[in-house]
């Protein structure tokens, strides 16, 4: 592998933890080096951080949040 990509694997955390969860990527780095932006969004997809999984985590934090203020309502209703 070129060592301008071991050095930017080096850099991003994520993607080399990714790379060393799935290594078929070592191979297809080696074999085309300007992969990388793949390789960034396969990650992405991997740990969830795309926009639509942000907007996901955002809108399960949002019902959890109104799921509680309604229950919180009907014990004080109870009271």
């Amino acid at each position: 592998m070129r060592r301008d990509v071991i050095d930017w694997l080096n850099e991003n955390e994520q993607v080399k933890q990714y790379v060393r969860s799935h290594p078929r990527w070592y191979r297809h780095l080696a074999r085309n080096p300007n992969d990388r932006h793949r390789l960034e969004i396969a990650t992405k997809n991997y740990f969830k951080q795309t926009l639509p999984h942000k907007v996901e985590q955002i809108s399960n934090s949002i019902e959890l949040a109104s799921m509680m203020m309604q229950m919180y309502g009907a014990m004080r209703k109870k009271d």
